[in-house]
């Protein structure tokens, strides 16, 4: 473990923190959109992140201390951004609409403005703590500085 390890830390979970923001975000601006580019409605998008190099037991044993080396982490990573297939696309009747059916419904987006908000605070706040996190490591290593002068 280096001096730096705890800031690269910090750092791949403020990147993996602000690409969930943006991904909110963009479900955020098609919350309305009822054709996407392969003419369906846009679905909504999740970020997937999972631990750097190890699963949740290596971890845990590292921590328990049944492990020959310490109990850090290495950070997080995004592994992929996946569409909500599981969350069904919202049925609005409107015959008038371009984009409606035979029977006159519309499909659009399966995002909730509601939901994303709630994300875009646990995300924002999960930011704002990594944020805290790294000025204070970085106010240890110049703590540490200044005791060899």
């Amino acid at each position: 473990m280096t001096i730096f390890h705890s800031m690269n830390t910090t750092a791949s979970a403020l990147t993996a923190q602000r690409l969930r923001m943006d991904v909110i975000s963009s479900n955020m601006a098609n919350v309305d959109s009822t054709r996407g580019v392969n003419g369906e409605p846009y679905r909504r998008k999740m970020v997937v992140l999972e631990p750097k190099g190890g699963s949740f037991s290596s971890f845990l044993n590292k921590a328990m201390g049944n492990s020959a080396d310490g109990g850090a982490g290495n950070g997080v990573k995004v592994t992929r951004i996946m569409d909500d297939n599981e969350t069904p696309l919202k049925m609005v009747f409107d015959p008038e609409h371009p984009d409606a059916n035979a029977e006159g419904y519309v499909e659009y987006p399966n995002v909730d403005p509601l939901r994303e908000m709630v994300d875009l605070i646990s995300a924002t706040r999960s930011y704002e703590a990594n944020v805290t996190v790294f000025n204070a490591s970085k106010g240890m290593m110049m703590k540490a500085l200044e005791i060899g002068k």
